[in-house]
């Protein structure tokens, strides 16, 4: 039996997005969603993240009727700035 979340949730097929940046100082991955409010964590490398997420997400979808199943896609951005140093001296 598939059904839709109750109204305020995320819906089955509604997509969402969450935003990886790399913190330089922290020497972590944070991500957040405002998809899903709440969902804001953080972890040491992409795969750390990727594996937390279903867990993250399911528990803030609270969906608790266990016979009730849906798909709900989930992209991930993340992305990272650093400088480079171009010239005579550049290592």
């Amino acid at each position: 039996m598939t059904r839709t979340p109750p109204e305020g949730t995320v819906k089955m097929g509604h997509l969402i997005v969450v935003r990886a940046t790399w913190d330089n100082e922290a020497d972590v991955w944070t991500a957040e969603s405002s998809d899903l409010p709440g969902l804001v964590t953080e972890a040491s490398s992409l795969d750390e993240l990727d594996a937390k997420l279903p867990g993250l997400i399911r528990d803030l979808l609270d969906v608790n009727e266990a016979d009730d199943e849906f798909d709900v896609p989930v992209e991930v951005i993340a992305s990272f700035s650093r400088r480079i140093r171009i010239g005579a001296k550049a290592a």
